[in-house]
């Protein structure tokens, strides 16, 4: 029995279709089907009910989830162990960040932690959301670093930074030049938004809902760097983390207007998979990300 086919049959029980399966695993739907009949033919049983929409696991398919998801949890655990014993001292972090995050709040941290451990080898990637919460729980990357970070009990999840969110408009739009901007305003404005599935655009949206504005959005994006260039270009306004505007504010082609409502603010973290040992220069970077700017005053 394969690993990879362990891994398959999980997501299959998880996801409960076989056309999502094969989408996460980049299979087809033909190849899913098969590698569930290999199972069932070498356990001489059923373990699902094709005939039930979402599919359901059969009483055997319970059982065998069970165990699969015990030996994966297993086999990521030794992973880690044998790349630990092979790196002999040459030890290495993995961090995935989302890309606002590892371009504007990182780097700094990163730098300081340079100082501390030189010859640590930090590897730092960028990706979606969804991607790194997917990496972390697999073992791929040792720290994720998320905004509006979602619970779940196989993760440690740490607090990182608040990040204050702003209206963000170019030099020549009307409101350019106003102080602050109360969050109704931009009712009547082309909004340039993230994509729906984007925590930061779920969190953004529950602001709005309080405050029942009602927006106009003209475009969506999953990334902070292309909802800037849209504003830029004067595609609409949007509301960003300001931290991710100060190169734009200083060279003048955006402007960054607090609300006058309230100071709002997204919440950034840092997970870390439950089980996974962790080095200590890798528990030091956790410490350095959570006590913010207290380390370099």
């Amino acid at each position: 029995m394969h690993i990879e086919t362990l891994k398959v049959f999980c997501d299959l029980a998880e996801l409960r279709s076989f056309s999502k399966t094969a989408e996460k695993h980049l299979l087809s739907q033909s190849a899913i089907s098969q590698q569930l009949a290999q199972l069932e033919l070498e356990h001489k049983c059923q373990l699902v009910n094709r005939k039930k929409r979402p599919i359901e696991l059969t009483p055997h398919g319970h059982i065998l989830y069970q165990g699969a998801k015990e030996v994966l949890e297993r086999y990521e655990k030794l992973k880690s162990q044998l790349s630990s014993a092979r790196s002999k001292g040459e030890e290495r972090i993995n961090v995935a960040s989302i890309f606002s995050i590892g371009m504007h709040a990182l780097p700094r941290y990163v730098k300081w932690f340079m100082v501390e451990y030189p010859n640590v080898n930090m590897h730092v990637e960028y990706a979606s959301a969804d991607k790194i919460y997917e990496m972390v729980l697999a073992g791929d990357v040792d720290i994720g670093l998320v905004a509006v970070p979602r619970h779940d009990k196989r993760l440690n999840v740490y607090e990182f930074k608040d990040e204050r969110l702003v209206f963000v408009c170019n030099p020549q739009h009307p409101l350019s030049h106003e102080p602050e901007i109360d969050i109704h305003q931009i009712m009547y404005e082309r909004f340039i938004a993230f994509d729906k599935e984007v925590p930061t655009r779920i969190w953004i949206d529950q602001i709005l809902h309080r405050y029942n504005v009602d927006l106009q959005v003209a475009m969506e994006f999953d990334n902070v760097e292309t909802v800037k260039r849209a504003v830029e270009i004067g595609s609409g306004v949007s509301i960003l983390p300001e931290i991710s505007l100060e190169q734009e504010v200083a060279t003048g082609t955006l402007r960054a207007i607090p609300f006058s409502n309230d100071n709002f603010s997204r919440p950034t973290g840092i997970i870390v998979r439950a089980d996974k040992p962790l080095s200590r220069a890798s528990k030091y970077f956790i410490d350095l990300l959570t006590s913010g700017d207290k380390k370099f005053v």
